[in-house]
């Protein structure tokens, strides 16, 4: 396997489980601020989490995603 990927899906490994820990906020639990007068800030923390988890599901697939998969993939003839 190539460096690269090994390097990038040790990355995405690593910036998974630091969204898994930050993903339990238990600093922003009983806190009642609001953010723009409306939106409670866990839930505000929370939407970034999401976008977070979303742009790294992005980044996988696009620079983590092994290259062998989609050579053997192409060589194979459909059913």
């Amino acid at each position: 396997m190539a460096s690269h990927y090994l390097r990038n899906r040790r990355l995405m490994w690593i910036l998974f489980a630091v969204l898994l820990v930050l993903h339990h906020d238990w600093w922003f639990w009983t806190d009642g601020r609001l953010l723009w007068g409306f939106l409670p800030i866990g839930l505000g923390y929370h939407m970034l989490i999401s976008i977070a988890a979303g742009a790294l599901w992005g980044w996988a697939a696009f620079y983590a995603w092994p290259v062998e998969i989609e050579e053997t993939a192409a060589k194979e003839p459909l059913p």
